[in-house]
């Protein structure tokens, strides 16, 4: 099962695939929570209501032919960022693997549907791409002590693009990174929001290409922190809310090793996870 938003940028309806390819409305669902797929829905069970939905046959076929996919996830509340969180990739930024999660933010505002443009800021000479397997919060994840708990917040899972301005986020930070993270259609997300208790986020194999070669190539299984880590560490410091995001980290492979030149307008970026859906997304200037 896979829960969708389709539509025009701000029109997006909610939508839910079926096992077997069948798209269907998922409107009757969501309208008990305001209409859409976002945090408030999530926190009201809206994904095992939604499975129940289709078992049950009370949701009609959709034809979704041509419509634009827009992120899974209305509105979301904050975007939590993990840095460094692939031993191989904290190596080529030239820094040893972390011993605490390193936590950023991304505006929420920088969400964007996974196919969408995004946008070369305008003076960036080192956009970059970051492949991720990105955490949707399902219930508040607050002092969580057990993995198994932490777990249990989580609704589900997608593909996350954390976009980032090398110069921005290091050389012009004044020693943050926000600078280089927040910049307009940096959070490329999606296609789909699968269910947690269909996905294991511990072994899913992520990938990227730039204008059709091979950039990254790697698996979660190489986390420093894994998911239930990250949420129990974070839920110390910080309330993760439902419809929040968690960028779980990138792994080895981006511009920033030196290894293959900045994205620039006209390249196209696609990433992909294993069971999650593949993105696409070209590259327009600011």
């Amino acid at each position: 099962m896979e829960l969708l938003r389709l539509g025009a940028v701000g029109e997006e309806r909610p939508y839910v695939r079926a096992a077997d390819g069948t798209v269907h409305d998922l409107s009757s669902v969501t309208q008990e929570t305001g209409g859409d797929i976002d945090g408030a829905f999530l926190a009201a069970d809206g994904i095992a209501r939604t499975r129940a939905a289709l078992e049950g046959g009370d949701l009609p076929v959709a034809d979704v032919e041509g419509l634009r996919i827009g992120a899974p996830i209305a509105r979301p509340g904050a975007v939590v960022c993990i840095g460094m969180n692939y031993a191989a990739h904290a190596a080529e930024s030239g820094s040893e693997p972390p011993k605490q999660p390193i936590v950023f933010f991304k505006h929420p505002n920088t969400v964007v549907g996974p196919d969408d443009d995004v946008l070369v800021p305008r003076g960036s000479a080192k956009t970059d791409w970051e492949v991720e397997l990105a955490v949707v919060i399902g219930k508040p994840a607050r002092y969580v002590e057990t993995d198994e708990d932490a777990l249990a917040c989580v609704a589900g899972y997608t593909v996350s693009n954390d976009v980032s301005e090398r110069a921005f986020q290091i050389e012009e930070s004044g020693g943050q990174w926000s600078k280089g993270k927040c910049c307009e259609t940096f959070n490329p997300l999606g296609p789909a929001l699968v269910p947690a208790d269909e996905v294991d986020p511990t072994k899913l194999g992520l990938r990227s290409w730039v204008n059709g070669e091979p950039r990254q190539d790697s698996n979660t299984a190489d986390m420093v922190f894994s998911v239930a880590a990250l949420i129990r560490d974070l839920s110390q410091y910080m309330v993760l809310s439902p419809g929040d995001i968690l960028n779980t980290g990138t792994p080895e492979g981006v511009a920033l090793s030196g290894r293959f030149p900045y994205l620039k307008a006209g390249d196209t970026m696609e990433l992909e996870i294993d069971g999650l859906g593949r993105q696409q997304q070209k590259l327009a200037q600011a």
